[in-house]
């Protein structure tokens, strides 16, 4: 009878103790979101719906290379402005992803040195982010900005490099869906 009440006390010091240590903090969850700079992973991933973009496809060298424009984007994962311009760059890639290289660099990564090379996204980093560089297929620098670029100034400077219509006077392009789900019901 001692031993099973005994039994019974341990079991409940053991369930005291798992309250104090969680309550101590150990497995509370990462508070991070949209509108602060916390990091919470990837901001293509989570905030624009678009992993693909992360890493690139290209480097800038390999983009210049093949006279191909490039929209570069510098970024750090824990930044707000970053997390929210992340949409704007994922809505670009829907009608240019195919004709330019897209080139998101993590401001991070970029090496520390004297002088860097025009095929290198250290030479047109000016140090705050997010920024956004376009460059046509000479390498010919056709915006640089810093902060939140709306969709539509880019897209003007892309209409130019690729000698399109302004958006005044073009019809909207629409792809058709892929794999469209027909949910229509059919009398046999």
């Amino acid at each position: 009878m001692a031993h099973q009440q005994w039994k019974r006390w341990q079991r409940w010091i053991a369930i005291a103790l798992l309250v104090v240590v969680s309550g101590l903090g150990f497995g509370q969850p990462a508070w991070a979101g949209l509108n602060d700079d916390n990091y919470d992973g990837n901001i293509f991933a989570l905030y624009a719906g678009n992993g693909s973009l992360v890493p690139p496809l290209v480097t800038l060298a390999q983009s210049l290379k093949q006279q191909r424009p490039a929209l570069l984007v510098f970024y750090v994962d824990d930044s707000a402005d970053c997390k929210q311009f992340s949409s704007v760059i994922s809505q670009l890639q829907e009608p240019y992803g195919r004709a330019a290289s897209f080139i998101p660099v993590m401001a991070d990564s970029i090496p520390v040195k004297a002088e860097y090379d025009p095929t290198e996204p250290g030479y047109y980093f000016t140090g705050s982010v997010p920024q956004t560089v376009v460059l046509d297929g000479s390498g010919e620098v056709r915006l640089n900005e810093v902060g939140l670029v709306p969709y539509e100034a880019i897209d003007d400077v892309l209409r130019e490099v690729f000698d399109l219509l302004p958006r005044s006077q073009s019809v909207e392009l629409r792809r058709r869906p892929v794999n469209e789900v027909n949910s229509e019901l059919v009398q046999e």
